[in-house]
């Protein structure tokens, strides 16, 4: 039985990374508000589609923010000082040269995303000067995941709150003056998410200083430009990472594919889509921060071996998810048209986004266990059994699925996704008893 300290210690890590990511959710609805209270759908539309091609470019390359917790996290249980530097700094580097390749290659990955990507010729032209915006801030958010990944595995998720809200707020204010009143359209929605990605690095390298010049000297360990520079410490670190990664990018080409099967459909149902995605990415970093928290407290308990540390994480998580998952499926259920109503006035939208809005009811008691799962898995810096069970949900499971019940359009579609994330939670179940049936997560 936990008593209060435990639970209280729990969201001590928990709350902060909640409190941060609903304000990145709030930030999507910002942007989806102001876009979709202009004149034409084509606009909401745009946003959407070049948002799933930055999913590609910036959320595939989420894994420097997972992988990074999972190492540091081990390396703080182990007190291993020097190499909880070294890890932060080859992140870092890591992330700068897939930012500089993709600055370096961006019309081909542009012109690639978009002839996969349904939609009119309207949707897709905004979408492109979307991009072509957005993507100078790629070198910064590449810093912003490495840096929050490793405030995360050192167990201070209040710096990487305190990072997030003043990202978010930057970008909330400029999207109002961008597009409101300077009339911007989506280029005040790219342009005021560049800024506040900047802003985020100069904040983050003040909160780095402080967190190590607190420290008694020594404690910490030193900067050594050898290490960082090893070859097998690099490759060790991209290993993981490669796995992630392929977890990741079929993620993303789910939700692509989603979008690019609803755009077939026509651009009301394109734009009432992308609303419900918001709701889902919401509930999504809620729960994220639980998942952030297992990340921290698995990976230490691994690195000072402490089963029960480790059991009590799983639990505590496992609790706390299950009850915001309700609470999400009765916000959604109660409010749900109201938040559509606030979120676009172009009425043939909403009519077609109420219309699915149940799916929307469902999903946040389907995707707990996934949730849970990943948090567990990235704190183990187990790659391999998370890649595995990606690639099965998404080519065994979701695309067939989706061509089975596609003739029920795009309920189907949501039929598919449904299923895709609810299996998620059944295959890393299965290897989550696999494991414990073997040698367990922490071999003593």
């Amino acid at each position: 039985m936990m008593d209060k300290s435990q639970h209280r210690a729990f969201w001590l890590l928990a709350g902060p990374m909640i409190i941060g990511n609903i304000s990145m959710a709030l930030l999507g609805l910002v942007d989806t508000a102001v876009i979709g209270h202009l004149d034409t759908a084509v606009y909401l539309g745009g946003v959407a589609v070049g948002t799933i091609i930055f999913d590609f470019l910036y959320w595939g390359m989420g894994f420097l923010r997972m992988g990074t917790t999972g190492i540091v996290a081990q390396a703080h249980g182990k007190n291993d000082a020097t190499e909880v530097r070294t890890i932060l700094m080859q992140s870092i580097l890591v992330g700068l040269g897939i930012a500089f390749i993709f600055l370096l290659f961006q019309k081909p990955v542009f012109n690639i995303g978009l002839s996969f990507l349904e939609g009119s010729s309207e949707v897709k032209h905004y979408a492109l000067v979307y991009c072509q915006w957005l993507i100078w801030g790629m070198p910064a958010l590449m810093i912003l995941f490495s840096v929050n990944g490793w405030l995360l595995g050192m167990q201070n998720a209040m710096a990487v709150l305190r990072i997030g809200i003043v990202v978010n707020v930057i970008n909330i204010i400029l999207d109002v003056v961008f597009v409101v009143y300077m009339d911007m359209d989506v280029r005040g929605v790219a342009l005021a998410t560049v800024i506040s990605q900047y802003s985020g690095v100069l904040m983050a390298f003040i909160v780095i200083n402080k967190q190590l010049s607190v420290q008694p000297s020594g404690q910490y360990g030193e900067w050594s430009l050898e290490k960082i520079l090893n070859i097998k410490k690099l490759r060790n670190f991209l290993s993981l990472n490669h796995d992630i990664f392929i977890r990741t990018i079929c993620l993303i080409f789910v939700f692509a594919f989603f979008t690019r099967e609803g755009a077939k459909q026509g651009d009301l149902v394109l734009a009432a889509n992308s609303i419900l995605l918001k709701f889902y990415l919401l509930m999504a970093l809620a729960l994220d921060g639980f998942n952030h928290a297992a990340e921290a407290l698995v990976g230490k308990a691994i690195g000072q071996k402490n089963k029960n540390m480790f059991n009590q994480a799983v639990s505590l998580t496992l609790k706390w998810s299950f009850v915001f998952g309700m609470c999400f499926t009765l916000f959604y259920w109660l409010l749900g048209e109201g938040m559509i109503n606030l979120l676009t006035n172009i009425e043939p939208v909403r009519e077609v986004a109420l219309l699915y809005l149940p799916w929307m009811v469902v999903l946040p008691l389907i995707s707990v266990w996934c949730f849970l799962l990943d948090g567990i898995f990235i704190g183990a810096t187990r790659g391999p059994e998370m890649r595995n069970s990606m690639l099965i949900c998404t080519f065994v499971f979701f695309l067939p699925l989706w061509y089975v019940f596609q003739y029920l359009g795009n309920h189907g579609l949501w039929l598919a996704f449904t299923l895709f994330i609810a299996i998620r939670g059944v295959t890393l179940g299965i290897y989550y008893y696999l494991i414990e049936r073997n040698q367990g997560f922490i071999s003593i």
